[in-house]
C-alpha cells in the first residue's frame, strides 16, 4: 500500500478528502492547474492575499525544480483560530492534494513570510520511499524551503543559517541512535534528514566544483520519477540524483549514515562556509574557505549545467 501521506501523519483515506468543501477557486500559474478549496469569509485577510500566498508558493517550488512537480494540485484551505499558516499535509493523491490549516486572523505578513505551503510543495516532487526512509522526504523538505525561497528571494541567507544553528542540531544522534533509517524521532527525521541534505550539497559542489549541487540532483529525480504519486525505492532516488551530478555522494553518504550514528562537525563546517554567528547577528564571510561553494548554493539558475 502506497505511503501518500507526508508529514508524519496516518493515512487519511478517500472519505475524508472528499468531505464537504468550501467554494472552489481555479488558477493557473507556472504550468500548473491549481484547485483551491477556499471560504475566503472565514479569514480577515479576505481572498486575494491567500490567493497570492498560493501563487507564490508555486512560482518558489516552479524555481527551484525548474517546473512545478505536477501539473495539477489541489489544496484545501482550513480555517483555524488564531493567526498564522499553522499546519500541512501532502498526499500523492491525484497528482497532488494539499491539506493546509490556517488562522482565520492570518495576516499578509505572515502569508508573504510562510514557510509551509513551500514544504508541503517541495513534497511533490520526491517519489514515496516508505516510512522508513521519512527522514530524506521530510528533510529535504526542511532544507529546500530555505533556499528555494532565498532564490525567489523571499529570504535571506542570514535567516537560513540562523534557523540552522539554532534548529540543526536537533538533528543530531543520542544516545541508542541506530542511524537515519531506524532512529525515528522528530529530530532525527526533520532535522537529522536536513543535515543529510546539507552534507550532500557541500559534497556535490566540492567534487563538481560548484558545476551541479543536490538541487540538480533532486531536479532529476523530479523529472524522472513524476513524484510523490509513484514508489521508489531509496536506492533508486539516490542513484537517479548521483547520475545527475556524476558523484556517488548521495549513496556514499547514505551507506554511512543510514545504519550508524553520525556526528558532523557543524560549526566547523558553518565556519568553513563562512557563516558566522556574532552577537546574536549571523555574518557572512565571502573569504572563507567554502564561501563559494555558500554562494553556488544560493545562487538562482536556470539549470547548473549551463553556468
Amino acid at each position: 500500500m502506497k505511503h501518500l501521506v507526508i508529514a508524519c501523519v496516518a493515512f487519511w483515506g478517500s472519505a475524508h478528502l472528499a468531505a464537504a468543501q468550501a467554494s472552489v477557486s481555479q488558477l493557473t500559474a507556472d504550468g500548473v492547474d491549481v484547485s483551491i478549496d477556499l471560504d475566503a469569509g472565514q479569514f480577515s485577510v479576505g481572498s486575494e492575499p491567500l490567493m497570492s500566498w498560493v501563487r507564490r508558493a508555486l512560482h518558489i517550488v516552479t524555481g527551484y525544480y525548474s517546473r512545478f512537480p505536477t501539473s495539477s494540485l489541489r489544496i484545501r484551505v482550513v480555517p483555524e483560530p488564531g493567526g498564522g499558516v499553522i499546519t500541512g499535509k501532502t498526499f500523492g493523491y491525484r497528482g497532488g492534494y494539499i491539506r493546509v490549516e490556517v488562522g482565520r486572523d492570518v495576516t499578509e505578513a505572515q502569508l508573504t513570510n510562510d514557510w509551509v505551503l513551500v514544504h508541503e510543495m517541495t513534497h511533490l516532487a520526491l517519489p514515496d520511499v516508505g516510512d522508513e526512509h521519512a527522514w530524506l522526504s521530510e528533510g529535504l523538505a526542511v532544507y529546500i524551503e530555505g533556499i528555494a525561497r532565498e532564490q525567489a528571494g523571499n529570504r535571506t541567507q542570514q535567516d537560513i543559517f540562523a534557523e540552522e544553528m539554532r534548529s540543526m542540531p536537533r538533528g543530531l544522534p543520542e544516545s541508542g541512535d541506530r542511524g537515519l533509517d531506524h532512529t525515528h524521532s522528530w529530530g532525527r527525521t526533520y532535522w537529522g534528514g536536513a543535515i543529510f541534505c546539507l552534507l550532500a550539497d557541500v559534497n556535490i559542489h566540492r567534487q563538481t566544483h560548484n558545476r551541479f549541487g543536490l538541487q540538480d540532483a533532486v531536479r532529476a529525480v523530479a523529472e524522472q520519477s513524476g513524484g510523490l504519486v509513484t514508489d521508489w525505492p531509496i536506492e533508486r532516488v539516490l542513484a537517479a540524483g548521483d547520475a545527475a551530478t556524476g558523484t556517488t555522494v548521495l549513496a556514499d553518504l547514505y551507506a554511512e549514515m543510514k545504519d550508524k550514528p553520525v556526528s558532523p562537525d557543524l560549526p566547523k563546517l558553518w565556519r568553513e562556509l563562512g557563516v558566522e554567528l556574532h552577537g546574536g547577528t549571523i555574518v557572512l564571510d565571502d573569504t572563507a574557505p567554502l564561501a563559494p561553494v555558500r554562494a553556488a548554493i544560493m545562487q538562482p539558475r536556470v539549470s547548473r549545467a549551463q553556468s
